[in-house]
């Protein structure tokens, strides 16, 4: 039981990366600029999930779903889901996230989520 403590430790799951990732981040930055960069972050994962999920019922095409195209827009709105364009995705983001200019990477995935849903989100998310 003990071994598999110790391996739980030495490999940390993502969300408890980015803790500690965010701890450090907290020592360097003001936290009036931390508070915003944490929260843009926070909104871009939960956004990224919910899409993810009705993404997945598309794909499926099971039910009232049957012909749905998982990558238009309009299936998105219908459903009052955000629709995040596939480089503003968590996951490809999450793919890039050791690239020394992920900064940019997630600015550019803000821009494109605002971009895809303009009507909802004009001039509302943080672009540093």
């Amino acid at each position: 039981m003990a071994i598999a403590v110790d391996k739980q430790n030495t490999s940390d799951s993502f969300e408890q990366k980015l803790w500690k990732t965010a701890d450090k981040l907290r020592k360097n930055i003001d936290a009036a600029e931390y508070k915003h960069i944490v929260l843009g972050l926070i909104f871009l994962k939960y956004i990224s999930d919910v899409f993810e999920v009705l993404h997945q019922k598309l794909i499926l095409g099971e039910g009232d779903y049957a012909g749905a195209d998982p990558e238009d827009r309009d299936e998105y709105a219908a459903e009052n889901v955000f629709f995040v364009p596939v480089e503003a995705r968590w996951s490809s983001l999450q793919g890039q996230a050791k690239q020394p200019d992920i900064g940019k990477t997630v600015d550019l995935a803000m821009e494109a989520i605002e971009r895809e849903n303009t009507k909802r989100l004009r001039g509302i998310l943080p672009g540093d």
